[in-house]
């Protein structure tokens, strides 16, 4: 979507602390050296490795790396390392891609078909601690015909399969050299991108340089620097000082800016989505009855309006309610009285506290959100606030990503997730059985019967109408049985300096670091003036 300024009406006064923190910061005249072509832009998080062959990139736009296809800004497939899009033939079983000629990686090695097996093998094979490899279970071989074909052969018709391979392609030369799991390739990349990497501080900024050697023409942007900066209030303070050229913040922070002159507010509408887990073998989040009575009891649109300043709506199921995907009639009502009803007919009863009890065990549970994520933890506290109101005690707690992540099996989290290229790829990694706790799918360990069979049926078919069938049963029959309470879909705001002409946003997924916001495309920024 293009972008435009983002009228808000609440403001926040930031604290002595952040501020005097944020002081010792040096200005970007400092970090870019003076060079009008460099831009310095603050995130939340940083990936854990720089290799697509562990994952990196999976969604396109890592600027270090290109993938076969594309999205252009309406997240239309576009060629990128093919000339064009896939030939489909077989039934939807066999899709061919012809390849640009003349391409090289940042080495100076050309680049061919035999790169592309390779990326593609080597995310299959067992040895490789890829946690998205199950995103390629459909493909059956991928082979090379001379330097510049290549040819995909599938088990069943997917229907988003050319959606997959937008997925980066790694060097052969390179990485196949070298451990794929521990190797340096995974901190010292060669890619055919945009963009080359100059240094790496871990938990602290990511320095790309321009490409000479960029197949589509050296960037405008020289050098783009990506600073980690997991806390909200710190990324706004440092932008307001000079530190950044852009950030992404949550609406409150982001509204403090409106009176920039030299500053505008982009808005990406996106798939991103908060929900909290209920883990299937937790020993209060178990039972039916409370998971739902947790989806009754929250107040969803008090959520938007209140932490999201309305830059959101209500979620009902990992698909966002305007998808086309969504199945109507699966929406959940705000209806605190009925929560109360099913809890009482299930046999959970007041204590003299006001929570619930049953069999010896007290309707209570903790609630992970990490640290430093203000929407995670406003949405973790009004989930709480709602929750005691029917008589469930939630505790909220938080945390870093490597201490929530192994209590997941046990206790709630407030998560985040969302991917807008094709309903396989938010339903199938949250709510399959066989996704249960591998990396962060499946968060919940849920398991349903009818979920895992629509959800099989749909990826397997190649018929639109038919998937639309399964996809309406599988959100139907979490409906009846929810494992998560999904809350809110959320807008991405970020604040730019009004530098450069015609910057875009894209319809986003849940990451938004490094290839996502109005950088989605900084290799095509031109100056404004």
């Amino acid at each position: 979507m293009t972008a435009r300024t983002v009228r808000t009406t609440i403001a926040v006064t930031l604290v002595g602390a952040v501020l005097a923190g944020a002081a010792a910061c040096s200005a970007p005249a400092e970090e870019n050296g003076g060079d009008p072509d460099a831009v310095t832009v603050g995130v939340a998080q940083e990936p854990d490795t720089l290799s697509p062959l562990l994952g990196y990139g999976r969604e396109g736009n890592s600027k270090i790396f290109d993938g076969l296809l594309a999205h252009d800004a309406e997240m239309r497939l576009r060629p990128a390392l093919a000339t064009k899009l896939p030939e489909v033939s077989d039934g939807g079983r066999t899709y061919t891609y012809t390849l640009r000629e003349g391409v090289e990686f940042s080495d100076g090695k050309p680049f061919t078909a035999r790169d592309v097996v390779f990326t593609y093998r080597t995310i299959l094979d067992k040895k490789t601690n890829n946690a998205s490899k199950g995103e390629l279970e459909a493909l059956k071989s991928v082979q090379a015909r001379g330097d510049h074909t290549v040819v995909f052969r599938l088990k069943y018709p997917y229907a988003p399969f050319a959606e997959r391979t937008v997925l980066p392609i790694a060097s052969r030369a390179v990485a196949g050299k070298q451990d794929v799991n521990s190797g340096d390739y995974n901190t010292k990349p060669v890619g055919t991108g945009p963009y080359t990497l100059a240094e790496w501080r871990r938990g602290e900024k990511l320095t790309f340089r321009a490409n000479p050697r960029y197949w589509g023409g050296e960037p405008k942007v020289r050098r783009f620097t990506v600073a980690v900066i997991e806390d909200d209030d710190v990324r706004a303070t440092r932008l307001r000082s000079g530190d950044l050229d852009g950030a992404i913040l949550p609406p409150n922070l982001a509204a403090t800016f409106e009176k920039d002159d030299d500053k505008r507010t982009h808005r990406a509408t996106t798939a991103d989505y908060r929900a909290v887990s209920l883990p299937t073998d937790g020993r209060v989040t178990g039972d039916t009855a409370i998971r739902r009575a947790l989806d009754l009891a929250v107040d969803r649109k008090a959520m938007v309006k209140g932490i999201l300043s309305g830059a959101g709506k209500v979620a009902h199921g990992p698909l966002p309610t305007d998808s086309p995907w969504f199945t109507r009639g699966t929406e959940r009502p705000h209806d605190l009285a009925k929560a109360r009803r099913i809890l009482d007919a299930a046999g959970w009863k007041k204590g003299e506290d006001g929570i619930r009890r049953k069999d010896g065990r007290r309707a209570a549970f903790t609630l992970w959100y990490f640290s430093g994520d203000k929407l995670r933890q406003d949405h973790a506290l009004a989930y709480a606030s709602d929750a005691k109101k029917a008589g469930i005690k939630v505790t909220v707690e938080a945390g870093s990503r490597e201490k929530v992540q192994p209590r997941l099996e046990k206790e709630a989290m407030l998560m985040g997730n969302g991917f807008p290229a094709d309903p396989d790829f938010d339903l199938y990694p949250t709510l399959h059985s066989s996704q249960a706790h591998q990396g962060w799918n499946n968060m919940a360990g849920y398991r349903n019967d009818e979920v895992d069979e629509q959800l099989e049926r749909a990826r397997r078919s190649g018929d639109k109408a038919e998937r639309g069938k399964a996809y309406d049963a599988a959100q139907r029959a979490l409906a009846r049985d929810p494992g998560y309470t999904f809350l809110t879909h959320i807008d991405h705001l970020y604040v730019l300096r009004d530098d450069w002409k015609d910057l875009t946003t894209q319809v986003e997924p849940h990451d938004h670091g490094i290839g996502a916001g109005p950088w989605w495309n900084v290799q095509d920024w031109q100056p404004s003036t």
